[in-house]
């Protein structure tokens, strides 16, 4: 049975979103965009009804998915699960997921290697660990594959061992050779690698501090 549209009214709350009224009775919510077609005297049937609903669901996680986005790129398993616990249904996910696929806003390629160049900059790890942490963000293999692809490791040792090398300045080569290797083994870093970036960066020490001892 169809109804008849009687009132569209501008929420209070949020003036993007309107309520519709169908013979004089409140009886859903739109997004404006979703209403922007509608017409009061104009008649709804069920079905159509049904589709204004599923539409406004999609819009409703689209705008959800947008919010997530503005905060940290994100890959589309993290955004599938987040927008599960918000409470959508899967086809509205899927049909959010894959317009914003088609228009590239949720790379899972793009994220894996920027993921792995923010690591490497800033915070060295080995391959280990890295594909560790993107598995755990729900990147398929075959993508961490390409995105760790000629990981220079010995060099990332080397930086991320330089870096923390400050804290350990004081210390004595024992001392020193065992915290190292505990923070490059949590790094993810092979046991070859760690052993030559503790003895490059040790040895760099005392460099310095010999030069700086002859002036």
């Amino acid at each position: 049975m169809t109804r008849m549209i009687t009132a569209l009214e501008p929420q209070k709350r949020n003036p993007d979103r309107v309520n519709v009224y169908l013979d004089g009775e409140f009886a859903f919510g739109l997004a404006r965009r979703v209403a922007e077609d509608l017409r009061i005297g104009a008649t709804l049937s069920p079905a159509q009804v049904e589709e204004l609903n599923a539409a406004d669901a999609v819009e409703v996680a689209m705008l959800r998915a947008w919010n997530l986005l503005s905060y940290r790129a994100r890959t589309e398993q993290e955004l599938r699960d987040r927008l599960a616990k918000y409470g959508f249904d899967q086809p509205v996910i899927d049909d959010v997921l894959n317009r914003m696929q088609q228009n590239g806003y949720v790379d899972d390629d793009d994220f894996a290697a920027r993921w792995v160049e923010n690591r490497s900059e800033f915070r060295p790890r080995g391959a280990r660990l890295l594909r560790l942490e993107l598995r755990q963000k729900g990147v398929d293999s075959n993508k961490i594959d390409q995105a760790v692809d000629g990981l220079d490791e010995a060099a990332l040792a080397e930086r991320a061992a330089r870096k923390r090398a400050r804290r350990y300045k004081d210390l004595d080569w024992e001392e020193f050779r065992k915290k190292m290797l505990g923070f490059l083994s949590r790094r993810g870093f092979n046991y070859d690698h760690i052993r030559a970036a503790i003895q490059h960066v040790w040895d760099e020490q005392r460099e310095a501090a010999h030069t700086t001892e002859e002036y």
